[in-house]
């Protein structure tokens, strides 16, 4: 835990501090509406996770044929990100709460698909979707208590 109060301090220096800010009216917009954005993406994501669970299903031995690492790395990038989404989704109370803790959640959840993009060598998506993603969260913490 001392390890994560470290990175918040070090993140809210850079992304909160030393960032442009976002206009008021966007981050009141993204307070109010996140959760609802989230809630409606994921049930639209649904069926496309649920098919790639399927397919891994389907494909996984030939997967492992191909090479235990490929199988492997497959396994653990899929397992990691149905987690990620479990957070996602456990978060959304908390948030239309504007609880700290509902933040919290959305904070795990994004270095968890940090963790995701690293095992399946998405460096694009590490650095894109994790970097914009703890930005607007940085620009929002103070929202929550």
């Amino acid at each position: 835990m001392e390890m994560l109060g470290q990175l918040d301090k070090t993140l809210s220096e850079y992304l909160l501090k030393k960032a442009p800010p976002l206009p008021p009216q966007v981050r009141e917009f993204l307070v109010k509406y996140g959760p609802w954005i989230m809630l409606v993406l994921g049930i639209l994501a649904l069926p496309a996770i649920l098919a790639a669970f399927g397919l891994g299903t389907l494909f996984g031995g030939m997967a492992m044929t191909a090479g235990l690492r490929v199988g492997l790395n497959y396994q653990l990038t899929m397992l990691l990100a149905l987690v990620q989404i479990i957070i996602q989704f456990a978060a959304i109370p908390g948030l239309m709460k504007r609880q700290l803790q509902g933040w919290k959640l959305v904070f795990y959840g994004t270095l968890l698909g940090a963790v995701v993009s690293l095992v399946s060598f998405n460096i694009l998506g590490l650095l894109i979707g994790t970097g914009l993603g703890l930005y607007i969260l940085y620009q929002i913490k103070s929202y929550y208590k």
